[in-house]
């Protein structure tokens, strides 16, 4: 069996994720705790109580899904799993920093501070009020492409993230987004869907938050993955440390290609997908992309021991 592990992305959080991790396994315990040294703050807490509307805030939500997600591989490594029993890796937007870590390109406490510094600067790279995403659901690629190109005008408006299943998010400026809205039943989308999300991620408003990442990452050590790592901007894999760093500067404003990845793997041979972390987005995704994937989700200690025992 050929085996792509997956890491989750933003919107995946929730209050008490990872908690059976934590109670089951003294190393996932101890992910939490080297994040929370990490980060000088007890994260931890964050995430198993909550508050959610704090734990949501992209500052928080992007280091508590990468903890979440090495707090399961750690489990799974205590299990008798390791990483390199995978064939690729890859991460939607946040997550592809979640599959270098447990691929053993970055430390988890360099990751932990760099998802901080990612969360902070994209929330604040964009005024509040002046951006929106939105879901574009039944239109293809290219049509999504002429879509946001017409709704422009004199703004940003481009695709962010092609999550397949004919899901596209656009992103840019809210009145741009507005107006692909409003046109998108026009030009055959089944549904056009406004996000409730604080800043208009992957798309060129995010410049800035690019810029600080330029500094941030050229401080941080980056080793050759185990596993190959298939990234976000061009869906293909590599293992040079100075590609992988360039293509984390170009992901922040630059276009998900969630589903042109998962096509990469099943390409390569990979029949089996296993998202790693909390939630099943990446799970339903794939089943969307691929049927002929199987797909399934570890994010409990239940889910660990039924993986490692086959089931």
């Amino acid at each position: 069996m050929t085996m792509a592990l997956v890491f989750p992305g933003q919107g995946s959080q929730s209050v008490g994720m990872g908690r059976s991790l934590f109670d089951a396994y003294p190393d996932s315990r101890k992910v939490f705790e080297e994040v929370d040294e990490a980060l000088g703050e007890k994260l931890s807490s964050l995430i198993l109580e909550g508050p959610e509307d704090r734990l949501t805030l992209t500052q928080n939500a992007q280091p508590a899904l990468m903890a979440v997600s090495m707090a399961a591989v750690r489990a799974l490594e205590a299990e008798g799993f390791g990483i390199d029993q995978a064939n690729f890796v890859a991460g939607h937007s946040l997550g592809e920093y979640s599959a270098l870590t447990a691929a053993g390109a970055l430390t988890l406490a360099d990751t932990a501070k760099l998802l901080r510094i990612r969360g902070l600067a994209m929330q604040q790279a964009v005024p509040p009020g002046r951006g929106a995403m939105a879901a574009i659901l039944g239109l293809e690629a290219g049509e999504v492409a002429r879509l946001c190109q017409d709704a422009a005008e004199d703004g940003v408006c481009e695709p962010a993230n092609d999550n397949g299943g004919g899901q596209i998010v656009i992103s840019g400026d809210k009145a741009a987004v507005d107006r692909a809205v409003a046109l998108a039943p026009e030009r055959g989308a089944k549904r056009a869907i406004p996000l409730t999300v604080s800043a208009p991620f992957h798309c060129r408003l995010m410049q800035p938050a690019a810029d600080r990442m330029v500094e941030a990452l050229a401080e941080a050590r980056i080793d050759a993955p185990v596993v190959p790592v298939v990234s976000n901007i061009t869906a293909t894999p590599t293992s040079e440390p100075d590609e992988i760093r360039g293509r984390l500067v170009r992901q922040v404003t630059g276009q998900v290609r969630w589903r042109e990845s998962v096509e990469w793997l099943a390409g390569a041979g990979v029949t089996s997908l296993v998202e790693i972390g909390s939630g099943k987005v990446l799970t339903g995704l794939a089943r969307r992309i691929d049927r002929s994937l199987e797909a399934k989700a570890i994010g409990t200690a239940e889910d660990v021991r039924a993986f490692v025992e086959g089931g």
